[in-house]
């Protein structure tokens, strides 16, 4: 099975460039659908699912080989490569941040520009740090996902995307969770909220914006600015947008600070 296949990836634009896009916990390539069309003009715009979401192929999967999140770094190499990406824009959400950090520290000549919107390497406090979360707050979140993961989506989905005034976008996260594969969403989960990529910041040698938003429960400000602190040269933006989840909520300022970091 090819890299493409086992993540249905899709490219369009008119560009040579290519804008790598990837998707947030839970969620799909669907999730950048209202950002992408401002950028297919001038751009190759590639999407993907992660192993698990979307439409991706569970077939290969194992948590022996998914255990950390470079086996992820290590699935969007191989569709750079498979694709012959250069001169990457790498667009990640959420836990796709730190993806995209690990990938370009990996092969730092492939990618031209990092994108990171709502990234945390961390979310556990400790004496030095502020993650936005104790590691008791952490486990129950874990449990509780185990024994019920679709009450926990049902109930994380609208807190995790604030503008409580627009229920159809929780909803629409909530479903996203719902219709992943349950046993690889778990698995991610454990990966995703115990894991530690702080020391991996201070090796990021390529360009680096930081989208950070406004009251956002699972990445606070604390987390973003701590993240521009680590990467040397990066640009740090504070967005308007509420919650954790800019390119649902708020397309057109997540638009508006892409193109400027790109175009500036």
């Amino acid at each position: 099975m090819t890299a493409a296949q086992k993540h249905n990836v899709t490219v369009s634009g008119k560009g040579v460039q290519p804008m790598l896009f990837a998707h947030g916990y839970g969620c799909d390539q669907k999730m950048w659908r209202y950002i992408t069309p401002a950028f297919e003009e001038k751009y190759k715009i590639v999407l993907f699912d992660h192993i698990g979401f979307g439409a991706s192929d569970t077939s290969t999967y194992s948590i022996s080989k998914y255990h950390s999140l470079e086996a992820y770094a290590d699935d969007v190499l191989a569709i750079c490569e498979e694709l012959n990406l250069q001169d990457v824009i790498f667009v990640g959400h959420s836990v796709s941040a730190m993806i995209g950090v690990l990938a370009s520290n990996k092969q730092p000549e492939r990618f031209s520009k990092l994108i990171l919107i709502g990234p945390s390497p961390c979310y556990i406090n400790d004496e030095n740090y502020t993650g936005g979360f104790t590691e008791e707050s952490i486990t129950g979140l874990i449990q509780s996902l185990d024994s019920d993961y679709l009450t926990w989506a049902n109930t994380m989905a609208p807190i995790i995307m604030g503008n409580p005034e627009r229920p159809e976008l929780g909803q629409e996260l909530a479903n996203s969770f719902c219709t992943s594969d349950i046993e690889v969403a778990k698995d991610f989960a454990r990966i995703t909220f115990l894991g530690d990529n702080r020391t991996n910041l201070a090796d990021v040698t390529t360009d680096t914006l930081i989208l950070q938003c406004s009251e956002d429960v699972i990445a606070p400000e604390a987390v973003g600015r701590f993240v521009h602190q680590q990467i040397k040269g990066s640009k740090f933006e504070q967005m308007k947008a509420i919650g954790h989840c800019p390119n649902l909520s708020a397309p057109e300022e997540t638009i508006e600070k892409i193109r400027n970091f790109l175009e500036n």
